[in-house]
């Protein structure tokens, strides 16, 4: 294991790092054994959390408080060091299994279990708010199951490190959807908690911080319930069996903190602090918790500062995730939702006319455009047509592209007067060339390497999608391993490699798993990359410095970002110096300078209903003055500048799937959502319709559909003031405005 400190070695402070246990929120934390024999658990906190202002101070002043807290359910601070390279705080050992690995690998808990874990939970958190403290860190990867019971430590890390610093109440939301987590696991659904949790754990979860229970009202109402306690060991016995795994593993030297004595007993409940069940269902009655499926109608909420913490998010670390050095805000100070904003605009407009159609012999796999000339590619060559009239202007070439456009590949591109591919002639393959639009010669082809045998292992490129930023052309994609082990649960790696737009030089190229898709801005020398894993973990939001030949510039964490895991797909967008992604629960859009990440803006989408809402990819108008946000059934159009909502369009109708209409479905016919003219927004909807909208007023010119497209939709592209249409042997162009 590499030591994150800056010697190198495999200790921190007076201890010897043993192993790594997990991750939390704070940073990482291991096992570690003192110089003198005692074993204990070592966070050492995340760089950009040691950076952030006044951290150190906070962090020292914090374990100062907590060396007098003590608790049953609460893990004691043994040492720590704020002054030092790297601040690291150290626990007593707890030989434990975190709750998120327990869930994934056994189920959800019985409802036994479930109380235990609330109750425990609940009893910490009231001797750290009795004490005037705040946790902030609370979720499934900090709670530690024991034989004893649920136990936290004494100090979040997390909660030290955000200004202002979190509520009590914020702690409520946190325990809440822990315990969610718990009972129903990665898919949240109230429904799965058990009659006796239901109310009281839904109560945690109301938007309005002053609306949730206190940890004593917790405690206090299930004691009131006077339920039996589980005989025997609380927790599963495939759970008791990997605890005891766990135990043996570290040997005696870790026994005093395995224990199975019994539970300590609830504390006697304090005057006027009781959690009434008239209060809980007056309260579900009257604020839906904000758990559920797709958007219906839509509030807005959002203002120059960072977006609202823990207002109603269905995940253990529902606040949105804010770049580092801004300030982030507590749900108990944030506006109410704007949800008087604009008044949703329902989709309807004339069929489309066409400007002209034409039939070929091979189905287009890819299109690009530009004003005055359309280059289709299919299986067997690339022709380059007249934008205005359909005909054949340039020879065919022999290059061309099996696989094409999908979900997950957009291997075409044009920028001033060049179309670029990634295509195969019969001789070579894996090419990245360019074609002058005026001409359509090739400029240069250009032959990737795709495997890499250098090292132990052989490694296979896999191109994705080719963008074009200046006097550069990059193509991103996945690194696969062909001789290693591949397991869903891992990072995937992505890459990012340059070329000279004018000679097709590769100049420089980088890989990680921190890099999965990737947007190249029209302009300028910052690139974004995000990343995450498929089982939920953190993810990451980061500049490349195209400048520093792909160097790693700020980057931000995003909780459960599961969105990004899709390698070499742009699921965010520029716009006026800004880039824009999805962060929080997926429900709120960020808005940070490029260069330097910090926050300009946020805007987080509800529902009026009270449902959870995910957003699509964000895209931006050409001049980059608007941005438009698909949510559910709704494109919502933005300011750039500072996020003040211009309209919201909605379509109304069921899906092909079933459900209701989804602008972001079109995600999956092609890697671009959607695309603009000058003055119109593209979109396409999961019934495979093709809308042009107004980007002043949001209303539909027109629609387009084909009852015989393809089952995975048509291939359509922008070039100047028309939208081309690749539907089987058709290909049809039909004017920005319809006429």
């Amino acid at each position: 294991m590499d030591h994150p400190g800056t010697d190198g070695t495999r200790r921190i402070g007076p201890y010897t790092l043993l192993g790594r246990q997990r991750t939390v929120g704070g940073g990482e934390v291991s096992a570690a054994r003192a110089d003198d024999g005692p074993l204990v658990s070592v966070t050492v906190v995340r760089p950009e959390l040691a950076a952030a202002p006044e951290f150190r101070d906070r962090f020292r002043d914090a374990v100062e408080a907590a060396r007098t807290l003590s608790d049953a359910f609460l893990v004691p601070v043994v040492d720590a060091d704020a002054d030092g390279p790297v601040p690291w705080l150290a626990t007593e050992f707890t030989a434990g299994l975190p709750l998120r690995q327990a869930v994934d690998r056994h189920g959800p808990l019985s409802e036994p279990a479930l109380r235990v874990l609330a109750d425990g939970l609940a009893r910490a958190l009231a001797a750290l708010h009795g004490a005037g403290t705040v946790h902030g860190e609370v979720s499934p990867d900090s709670v530690l199951l024991t034989m004893d019971g649920p136990r936290i430590t004494v100090l979040g890390i997390v909660g030290v490190a955000v200004s202002p610093a979190p509520t009590p109440a914020d702690d409520m939301f946190d325990l809440g959807s822990t315990v969610l987590f718990a009972a129903s696991g990665d898919e949240p659904d109230t429904d799965a908690l058990p009659v006796s949790l239901r109310e009281v754990i839904r109560g945690c979860l109301y938007p309005e911080p002053p609306d949730r229970p206190t940890a004593e009202q917790l405690v206090d109402y299930l004691r009131r319930q006077d339920l039996p306690a589980p005989d025997g060991s609380w927790l599963p016995p495939a759970v008791t069996a990997d605890l005891a795994a766990a135990t043996a593993a570290v040997g005696s030297a870790a026994a005093g903190s395995v224990g199975r004595g019994p539970f300590p007993p609830s504390p006697a409940p304090t005057a006027g602090t009781g959690l009434s069940r008239r209060k809980l269902i007056i309260g579900l009655a009257g604020c839906t918790a904000v758990l559920g499926g797709a958007a219906a109608a839509l509030a807005l909420s959002g203002d120059s500062t960072p977006a609202p913490d823990r207002a109603g998010g269905s995940e253990a670390t529902a606040r949105p995730a804010s770049p580092s050095g801004t300030r982030s805000r507590s749900a108990s100070s944030a506006p109410p939702s704007a949800a008087d904003g604009p008044e949703p605009v329902v989709l309807a407009g004339p069929d489309a006319t066409k400007a002209w159609s034409g039939t070929g012999k091979h189905p287009p796999t890819c299109l690009e455009a530009s004003d005055r000339v359309v280059m289709v590619v299919t299986d067997t060559a690339t022709s380059f047509l007249d934008a205005s009239t359909g005909k054949s202007v340039f020879p065919q070439l022999n290059t061309t592209n099996d696989f094409g456009t999908t979900s997950l590949k957009y291997p075409t591109a044009y920028a001033d007067g060049v179309f670029y591919l990634l295509c195969d002639t019969p001789s070579r393959s894996g090419l990245l060339a360019a074609f002058d639009a005026t001409s359509g010669k090739a400029k240069w082809a250009t032959k990737m390497a795709d495997v890499d045998a250098g090292g132990t292992r052989t490694a296979m490129y896999l191109s994705n999608y080719v963008a074009v930023s200046g006097a550069t052309v990059y193509v991103c994609g996945q690194v696969r391993e062909l001789d290693g082990e591949f397991s869903t649960k891992s990072a995937s790696t992505g890459y990012i490699r340059a070329f000279d737009a004018a000679t097709g030089k590769g100049l420089w190229r980088v890989k990680g798993t921190d890099i999965n898709n990737v947007l190249v801005p029209p302009a300028g020398s910052h690139l974004l990359a995000t990343s995450s894993v498929p089982d939920r973990k953190p993810g990451r939001v980061q500049m490349i410095d195209a400048g520093r030949k792909g160097a790693r510039g700020w980057n931000v964490s995003v909780p459960h970002a599961a969105f990004y895991f899709n390698p070499g797909w742009p699921l965010t967008c520029y716009a006026a110096g800004l880039f824009l992604f999805a962060g929080g629960n997926g429900d709120t859009l960020f808005a940070v300078d490029a260069a330097t990440g910090s926050e300009k803006w946020h805007q987080r989408f509800e529902a009026k209903s009270g449902d959870q809402v995910q957003i699509g990819a964000p895209f931006s108008s050409l001049d980059g003055t608007a941005v438009y946000v698909p949510v559910g059934s709704d494109l919502a159009a933005l300011a750039a500048a500072d996020g003040t909502p211009q309209w919201v369009a909605r379509l109304d109708g069921a899906g092909d799937m079933g459900g209701s209409n989804m602008f972001n479905a079109s995600l999956r016919i092609s890697g671009k959502s959607a695309q603009c003219s000058a003055d119109t927004v593209f979109v396409t909807d999961a019934a495979k319709t093709l809308w042009a909208i107004d980007a002043t007023t949001g209303r539909a010119r027109w629609r387009y559909g084909d009852p015989g497209q393809p089952d995975v939709g048509f291939l359509w592209t922008v070039g100047g003031d028309r939208v081309f249409i690749a539907s089987h042997l058709t290909l049809t162009a039909i004017a920005a405005h319809g006429r």
